[in-house]
């Protein structure tokens, strides 16, 4: 939203946005450096799901604990939700350029941790240092973007932050899959990381501080200069106005909250307008991350294998397929945000979430009793010690097949004629695994052969389509103008701390919830979740497209209430009447 209540007009779309930047690359420049922090953002969610197969080749503690495989992955998180706790505080301090500067130092050492790590622990502080860089820039990023853009292309332009994130995402898929053969595998993988750290770092030494934190600290002339860069020379004064009674209400109402954080968070929750907005703001966050994205962007290649897909280098190149279908989707929603509304993006976008998630389940379900049947004798044929000893002592072992098999943490040795015939059930040790590998024939220990596994591939392609244009984008644009102008950066902070916290939960259990539920029970329940999150949306999410900051405003005083919520009586005439909430 624009200083003071600018308009983010009706149909301000990607043409609008286009036209705009081609007069003044200049705006584009400013975006696209900013926007790194989101290929950074996107960079690591992606990287570690191909990085962690070949961890878990190297150091076999890894390989045999799931709750470790599941920290490496999740204390990124950890670390984002302090990143993100602490970046509104370094905003209003430091200024938004020195504050991503920050995190690019942070997030390039950690990088370089992790590259060099000897040991697993190393590996986590590594990660926890990344998701410090990642939790900072993952608010400050937008925030910038949204500062430094004209007011009628603000949404669209927000909207590349989303679009590098799905970026650094197909790009970590990449570069996995390049580095499947190279001497040292995730140790590139995960180093790379520093390139476009170090590159963001470069291009913001040269690039101005935000012009609305310069005008908060008295420096309207700088702030003015800038402007006079992103704005039409006919549209500066009106903004440097704009600029000015808003942040001189801002100070205003601090003022009279106080300036401790606890004096700001009680201020803000007993405002029934923020409050309201922090409904909205963090169910929406919330919800993206509830419906399972990160666990499927984390542990995609993993999650591939659970389809029956042995290879990681095939594994790595199916997830390269399924992120940039993400990619994709970011940039149809670029298209379609101010043309639809945010709202109606969001129900929909959970409407194919939710069949793409019970399709998927039952296509696991299936691949699941029908997985290869085990040969006793085959399984004995490699020495008694090498046998999977839950299944040699079970009393029902004729009855086993592959998925009972893997159940009891032990792996898969197909049959070297045809993977679908009996095949061993063997400890999942790596000696064994070597010589299953030395008569030619796959090893199974994620999930079973399939003849439906590419099914699975496909319905995922599909949950990502719908993912992506909707519940994938639209809560961070949502976030950046639901809340009044003297309360966004303690808003947007709430909610991104919900959603890295729900980030957290979400990946740090879906191994565990796999073992316990099975690959087909887990995504059951990410539909329900999905479920709940269309309902939670519906009745407390508003459409703010189009709206002025100050309709904004009002529809929050007022109270959004959703059909059939929006009837009242007409005490006159004795019927019903519908409320207008637009």
């Amino acid at each position: 939203m624009a200083e003071g209540g600018g308009q983010l007009a009706d149909k301000t779309e990607f043409t609008e946005c286009w036209r705009r930047t081609s007069e003044s690359p200049y705006i584009m420049r400013l975006a696209l450096s900013a926007g790194i922090g989101g290929l950074l953002f996107g960079y690591d969610t992606g990287v570690i799901s191909g990085a962690l197969l070949y961890i878990r080749d190297e150091f076999d503690q890894v390989d045999k604990k799931t709750w470790l495989q599941e920290t490496i992955v999740s204390m990124a998180v950890a670390g984002a939700i302090v990143g993100a706790a602490f970046g509104g505080y370094m905003n209003d301090k430091m200024g938004r350029k020195k504050t991503i500067l920050m995190a690019d130092v942070v997030f390039t050492l950690g990088a370089l941790v992790m590259a060099a790590a000897p040991v697993p622990w190393v590996i986590i502080i590594g990660r926890v240092l990344v998701g410090l860089g990642v939790g900072v820039a993952s608010m400050t990023a937008p925030l910038y973007i949204s500062e430094v853009s004209p007011a009628k292309i603000r949404g669209a332009l927000v909207s590349t932050n989303g679009l590098l994130i799905t970026g650094g995402q197909f790009l970590s898929y990449l570069i996995n899959l390049a580095f499947t053969k190279a001497p040292g595998t995730w140790r590139w993988m995960l180093g790379v990381a520093a390139i476009p750290a170090i590159v963001q770092f470069i291009l913001m030494l040269s690039l101005p501080e935000s012009p609305r934190w310069l005008y908060r600290q008295s420096k309207q002339e700088e702030a003015k200069v800038i402007l006079s860069k992103i704005y039409r020379p006919d549209e500066v004064d009106d903004e440097m106005k704009a600029m000015h009674e808003s942040v001189e209400a801002e100070k205003a109402e601090e003022g009279s909250l106080g300036q401790t954080l606890g004096q700001k968070l009680k201020g803000a929750w007993s405002n029934d307008i923020v409050r309201r907005g922090l409904y909205a703001g963090v169910t929406v966050q919330v919800v993206q991350q509830i419906v399972g994205i990160n666990t499927v962007m984390y542990y995609s290649p993993t999650i591939v294998q659970f389809a029956g897909i042995a290879s990681n280098s095939t594994a790595l190149a199916l997830s390269l397929v399924t992120s940039g279908l993400n990619a994709l989707g970011t940039i149809l929603s670029m298209i379609l945000i101010d043309r639809f509304g945010r709202r109606k993006l969001m129900l929909i976008s959970l409407v194919g979430i939710f069949v793409s998630l019970v399709t998927l389940s039952a296509t696991f379900n299936q691949a699941a009793h029908h997985a290869p049947p085990l040969s006793y004798k085959d399984s004995l044929g490699f020495g008694g010690n090498s046998t999977c000893k839950a299944y040699t002592s079970a009393p029902n072992f004729s009855s086993w097949n592959c998925m009972q098999c893997l159940h009891e943490e032990c792996a898969f040795c197909a049959n070297s004629e045809n993977e679908f015939l009996p095949g061993a059930c063997l400890a999942a040790e790596k000696n064994v695994r070597g010589m299953c590998r030395a008569e030619k024939r796959v090893w199974f220990s994620q999930g079973c052969p399939s003849r439906i596994g590419f099914l699975a591939v496909i319905i995922l392609g599909f949950y990502i389509i719908a993912y992506s244009p909707g519940i994938g984008t639209v809560p961070w644009v949502l976030n950046s103008e639901i809340y009044p102008l003297r309360f966004r950066g303690l808003g947007g902070g709430i909610a991104a701390v919900f959603n890295w916290c729900s980030n957290l939960i979400m990946s740090q259990s879906f191994l565990s919830m796999i073992k316990t539920l099975g690959t087909s029970g887990t995504f059951l329940l990410f539909a329900g979740f999905s479920l709940v999150g269309l309902v939670a949306i519906y009745l407390l999410v508003p459409e703010t497209k189009g709206l002025q900051f100050e309709e904004v405003e009002k529809l929050l005083q007022k109270g959004f209430r959703p059909f059939p919520f929006n009837r009242k009586k007409d005490v006159n005439k004795g019927k019903e009447v519908m409320e207008d909430v637009a």
